[in-house]
């Protein structure tokens, strides 16, 4: 019998396995529940979009595209952040489209990283962001934030995290697990850290058009950032296209170009057909990105006071479709109170430390479902914190 240990990465075996999908696994097993676990939007993709790739089928559009992208989806992603964030990136070679903002997070890390440089990552922070930055031969460094501050990092602690190993700090704006904008005051005051030590920065923004009391601000558009700012973003979370895995980068020419070459070697090339799909989306499809934001912001609106009503201590997050309530006083873990929630009250959440250290005593919940669902988790949820004698939910 063959001992697959002695073959077997040590690096990937060490990788710890995505607790937001042990959660989801779990809860699929399981009838009548109420997920508020996977960060994914309720709506369908708007239907030209699907009618655009449709079509492209029909038209024998399945072989393979330059790769980093059709030069048309191209083009429309350079007049996109042209208009939309003030941004000029040229078609031809500072963009490039990729399966989904995972695969732009792999490929800037993979070109920017050499054994042992170190990576900032604000937390609490996405699962992936640690493993892809292990995955390239780097060192992540948490940054721990808290919801005193909103969970918003402050210039004093990055530039407490430096050392003569940092190479990059990440940032996702808006937050995923919490939430947390960082506007154009924050990020200028980030960013003379990042100037003043010589940072480069990558910069998750896949959540850019769900923003809800602030207009967006791109780091990249700070003075003196656009050259150290590595920009991600895609499709999925504002146009309703998870499931398409169709995102891009952004980024100066000089870094574009070891991507690229990247790129060549192992994708090759997002699906020509989704492309079409994509140069849809943002031609014909604002409107229906602006509705779906006005739809979760009135779900924001609601569960975040229906939350602390109920006596979860809850931050009003400012973008995303996530909230992410304290669970301190209940004296639970962040595991122990999504598995016991989950069991006796079909109400599925990702426990916070799945976020890494700082989101212990959390937990995320994601409102990217219908109003009649979140108000059906709040009378769970309250019934479940009943042994704790939490005030009734009066909804105003």
């Amino acid at each position: 019998m063959m001992d697959y240990e002695q073959y077997v990465s040590k690096t990937a075996v060490e990788l710890k396995p995505s607790s937001i999908r042990k959660f989801f696994d779990l809860a699929s097993s399981m009838e009548n529940v109420v997920s508020l676990g996977v960060g994914e939007p309720d709506f369908i993709t708007p239907w030209s979009i699907r009618e655009s790739t449709i079509a492209s089928l029909e038209g024998g559009y399945t072989s393979y595209t330059a790769n980093p992208g059709l030069l048309e989806l191209r083009a429309e992603i350079s007049n996109y952040l042209r208009t939309r964030y003030s941004l000029t990136y040229q078609a031809e070679d500072q963009l490039i489209v990729t399966v989904g903002a995972s695969q732009a997070l792999d490929l800037a890390f993979r070109a920017l990283l050499n054994p042992g440089d170190e990576v900032l990552i604000v937390e609490p922070a996405f699962v992936s962001y640690a493993s892809l930055v292990t995955l390239a031969g780097g060192s992540p460094v948490s940054i721990h934030t808290s919801i005193e501050n909103g969970f918003k990092v402050t210039p004093e602690q990055i530039d407490a995290a430096i050392t003569d190993r940092t190479k990059v700090i990440l940032l996702c704006s808006p937050n995923n697990p919490t939430g947390t904008y960082l506007n154009e005051d924050d990020l200028k005051a980030i960013a003379e850290v990042v100037k003043k030590h010589d940072l480069i920065v990558v910069s998750d923004e896949i959540y850019a058009e769900l923003t809800y009391d602030e207009e967006f601000t791109s780091i990249a558009s700070i003075d003196g950032m656009y050259e150290r700012t590595i920009l991600v973003n895609g499709f999925s979370k504002g146009f309703a296209m998870t499931g398409w895995r169709l995102g891009y980068i952004a980024a100066p020419v000089e870094l574009t170009k070891v991507m690229v070459k990247i790129l060549q070697y192992t994708i090759m090339c997002a699906p020509h057909m989704l492309q079409h799909g994509a140069i849809d989306a943002l031609r014909n499809n604002m409107d229906q990105v602006e509705s779906m934001r006005k739809s979760y912001l009135r779900r924001r609106n609601y569960f975040v006071q229906a939350l602390n009503q109920i006596g979860l201590e809850c931050h009003t997050p400012g973008g995303a479709f996530y909230v992410f309530p304290s669970i301190k006083s209940t004296g639970l873990t962040s595991e122990q109170f999504a598995e016991e929630l989950l069991v006796q009250e079909r109400v599925a959440v990702v426990p916070g430390s799945a976020f890494g250290e700082s989101g212990e005593g959390y937990v995320r919940c994601s409102y990217a479902t219908s109003l009649e669902q979140l108000k059906e988790a709040v009378k769970r949820i309250e019934r479940f914190l009943g042994a704790w004698h939490r005030p009734k939910f009066v909804e105003k």
